[in-house]
């Protein structure tokens, strides 16, 4: 097996006794280090491989420049700007294959960036003292991310911290160690959808697909699972994006916390892969089990999920909204998009009986979508629900079509 190489990203000015005891660990797991100063002020007791100057001027500007501006907060903008620049670079050049960083909430928010300034896949850790903290919004998390919690660690070494800091670094270097790259070896579709109690389509797609000679990806639609999907989907992953639970879209459109980012279904279309796209779920709106439903959503039909998502409906105004900015985002895509209109519900518990069933606002959410998908999108209506059969043969047909014309790549 060849010999890893860790990536060890810290401020050496107060955290050298640290930063050295992490490379310490990572050498006796077998691996190499490559170290990267983004501290200010100070110095390391020894140079390390990536200097603060480096990262000051990937930043756009020198390290005295940087001292110049007298606040740590700006100071700190303009390094991790450089950092998450050094990188992404590093990593192409093939210098690393995993990344430990460590931090306070000053570090931590460098780190956060260096995460997702990296591909999926590469083993990316943050020993941090705010790990897992309401302080860091969902958005600022790389998909694949892992947090160790920095205990004890604001200030000097001890027994405790040791732990942590150890940790963290056999984690790294065994996912380097352990992790199998992707094989690409046939062409990747990804789909997003929710489970299967709500949405159920993968459950044909997912064989019928591979029987044709593709993989299937199928990306759970409940934040983070949106943020890989995207992430993937803006670095042409994929042959075909299948995009058909919109939960998150909807919630990212309502403000909820249940959110994949400000770039949902925009970047598929963003680097031309051709996406099927279908309104799955846009009924929904979700919020965190532990959170109260404010007062405007108390008289609206209403699914508890379990103990950490519930959700509420959306009104006839708000779906027509939704669909809106959906047409607006698929209008600006580059490659062949095509939209799927299911007549008979967008999800299971809407269905007549089901807790969320609205018939009122289907119909709004359809008549919207027959209003202002614009000719780009070719739209294609199924006298059926999201769940049933008919739509999965809509989708097939749709796929073979794209296939046979050689929109859909097969190699």
């Amino acid at each position: 097996m060849t010999e890893k190489t860790i990536l060890l990203i810290g401020t050496y000015d107060t955290k050298d006794p640290e930063m050295q005891f992490i490379a310490e660990c990572v050498r006796d797991q077998g691996a190499k280090v490559l170290t990267m100063d983004v501290s200010v002020l100070g110095d390391p007791s020894e140079p390390t491989d990536i200097s603060k100057h480096e990262v000051a001027a990937a930043g756009g500007m020198t390290i005295d420049e940087v001292i110049a501006l007298g606040d740590e907060n700006k100071a700190f903008r303009v390094m991790s700007r450089g950092a998450a620049t050094v990188v992404a670079k590093a990593h192409a050049e093939g210098r690393f294959d995993g990344m430990l960083a460590t931090g306070g909430t000053m570090g931590t928010d460098l780190a956060l960036d260096c995460a997702q300034a990296l591909p999926m896949g590469v083993p990316k850790y943050i020993v941090s003292t705010v790990s897992f903290s309401p302080l860091i919004p969902p958005h600022r998390l790389a998909p694949d991310i892992q947090m160790i919690l920095w205990a004890g660690g604001l200030y000097g070494m001890n027994s405790i911290c040791r732990s942590s800091l150890s940790q963290a670094a056999g984690a790294v270097v065994g996912a380097t160690k352990a992790v199998i790259a992707p094989e690409r070896a046939r062409p990747l579709i990804g789909m997003t959808s929710l489970g299967s109690s709500c949405l159920k389509y993968m459950k044909t797609l997912k064989p019928a697909l591979e029987q044709r000679g593709f993989e299937v990806a199928i990306f759970h639609s409940t934040g983070m699972g949106g943020m890989a999907f995207e992430k993937l989907a803006g670095e042409g992953a994929f042959a075909c994006v299948m995009d058909f639970s919109m939960q998150e879209f909807g919630n990212l459109m309502a403000g909820s916390l249940v959110s994949s980012g400000e770039d949902r279904l925009t970047n598929a279309g963003r680097v031309g892969t051709p996406q099927i796209v279908a309104p799955g779920a846009l009924d929904l709106l979700d919020f965190a089990g532990w959170q109260t439903i404010p007062d405007q959503y108390a008289d609206r039909p209403f699914h508890e999920h379990n103990r950490l998502i519930k959700s509420s409906v959306f009104n006839e105004d708000e779906r027509r909204a939704w669909v809106r900015e959906m047409a607006n985002r698929l209008s600006a895509a580059k490659g062949e998009t095509h939209f799927i209109l299911p007549l008979g519900g967008v999800e299971d518990w809407d269905r007549e009986g089901g807790e969320t069933h609205d018939p009122d606002g289907l119909a709004a959410l359809i008549d919207e979508a027959r209003k202002v998908i614009p000719a780009v999108v070719q739209m294609t209506e199924v006298d059926a629900h999201i769940n049933d059969p008919e739509f999965c043969d809509a989708v097939l047909n749709l796929f073979d079509q794209w296939v046979a014309k050689g929109i859909v790549k097969t190699d």
